[in-house]
């Protein structure tokens, strides 16, 4: 007989510099033998420490080597019970066993129906540039730079044409087979966060492989070239990798928020 299964739903941030990425690499599972670890099986090895049998995460985006969460959304199911997963302060014992790059947020008690990637509705993601003349000692491992002086209106209008249902597959790198290349974007927008800081933040029902480096790289490019910001719309059109420009530095960008139906939101009891 089948034991009964509890999902877990949790939220973590992470730097992932000193990771491959959130996904397991193909050279990580065939030989065990990589010079930077995935982000997941080092959660997973910390779950498994805990809960005593075999943990397999979903999450809410595969984000790249590099690349880092504010609230990477991921879920598992276990054999422990509500009761006991109550009485467990899980944040705390799972954070124990994992690196201070990594930290557990908040847990849920989820429904069977919830799953972090399935169940997403969409995504927020932001990226960072430090723009200088000089650059950072210490923003190498959080954003990208860029030395020239940044037009955030002409990256502006640049971005105006990514709103709304379009193929993207001008911004889609190779690596990820999807049904589909068609997205919807909500929102796109550059501004100043310091005067030497900028942020791109960018809203959409989902994302392509390396997308929003893409994206961010093709405009900046456009920008150094002192094209016409209607180049967008011709790039997005073309649906054409090799229109596009090379992506953004993986540093820069985060994983910001991961949005779930309300009434799916309002079925998980915090932990």
């Amino acid at each position: 007989m089948n034991e009964k299964k509890t999902r877990i739903k949790f939220t973590l941030s992470y730097d992932g510099t000193d990771f491959c990425g959130w996904q397991r690499q193909s050279l990580e599972r065939e030989t065990n033998q990589i010079e930077k670890p995935s982000l997941s099986r080092t959660v997973e090895n910390a779950l498994e420490k805990i809960f005593k049998h075999p943990i397999a995460l979903g999450a809410s985006g595969r984000t790249d080597a590099g690349v880092h969460a504010v609230n990477q959304v991921a879920h598992f199911d276990t054999t422990m019970t509500v009761e006991q997963l109550k009485r467990l302060n899980l944040s705390r014992a799972v954070g124990s066993f994992l690196p201070p790059t990594i930290v557990i947020k908040k847990t849920w008690i989820a429904p069977d129906e919830f799953h972090s990637t399935l169940s997403a509705e969409k995504k927020t993601y932001r990226y960072l540039i430090y723009n200088s003349k000089i650059p950072s000692a210490f923003f190498h491992r959080t954003m990208g730079y860029v030395k020239q002086p940044l037009d955030i209106d002409f990256l502006n209008q640049c971005s105006k044409y990514l709103i709304g249902h379009h193929n993207f597959k001008s911004f889609q790198s190779v690596g990820t087979d999807v049904a589909t290349t068609d997205r919807t974007i909500y929102k796109a927008k550059w501004r100043w966060l310091r005067p030497n800081i900028a942020e791109f933040s960018i809203t959409g029902s989902g994302f392509l492989k390396q997308m929003v480096r893409n994206i961010v790289g093709t405009e900046l490019l456009l920008a150094r070239k002192n094209q016409k910001s209607e180049n967008m719309a011709d790039i997005i059109a073309f649906c054409d990798r090799k229109q596009a420009g090379p992506p953004a530095e993986p540093q820069g960008l985060y994983l910001m928020k991961v949005y779930y139906p309300q009434d799916l939101d309002n079925k998980c009891l915090g932990l």
